[in-house]
């Protein structure tokens, strides 16, 4: 049976650790203790029966008490296996920010897809200020084409040589 145990915010894997310990310890048959994707002050505990779930969180310190009903895995599976969505954002990519920033543009400056964070340069802003924003915070509205890349490379190319050439002046002097 799967049981929902209220816990101190943060703390929830504390009281995993303490819950675990006890089971481990005492030899109580609990089978399974997670903390679901996204929900905060909660932990998921697999018992045999509400008497031995009740024995592994009793007067546990952040452990404030089991949930009245029991749930089943269909209900809770979402939770356990979060979906990964492939985010396809780049760099040039124009941005909607979702969240702190909320209906401002920025243009992302950086990718970071295995913390899952983009560095963003807001374009209302006079001073452009690089922002680290999660993922899922951004929603792509406008992509810079392959052609605008293309422009933007030879213009970088072409102040390389500006000032390459004018470093080969500045230094006949």
């Amino acid at each position: 049976m799967i049981f929902i145990i209220k816990v101190t915010t943060n703390k929830e894997e504390r009281a995993m650790e303490m819950i675990g310990d006890r089971t481990t310890k005492n030899s109580i048959a609990v089978y399974a203790i997670a903390k679901p994707h996204g929900l905060k002050g909660y932990i998921i505990v697999e018992a045999a029966d509400r008497e031995t779930a009740e024995e592994a969180v009793f007067n546990l310190p952040y452990v404030k008490g089991i949930i009245g009903k029991t749930v089943s895995y269909e209900e809770i599976q979402q939770m356990l296996e979060p979906k990964v969505e492939e985010m396809n954002i780049e760099v040039g990519d124009i941005v909607e920010m979702l969240g702190q920033f909320k209906g401002e543009q920025a243009k992302v400056t950086r990718v970071d897809k295995t913390k899952g964070e983009v560095v963003v340069s807001l374009l209302g802003a006079s001073v452009p200020i690089p922002v680290t924003v999660k993922m899922d915070n951004v929603k792509v509205i406008r992509r810079e084409s392959e052609e605008e890349r293309e422009e933007k490379k030879d213009e970088q190319k072409k102040e390389e040589a500006e000032t390459d050439s004018f470093d080969e002046f500045a230094e006949e002097f």
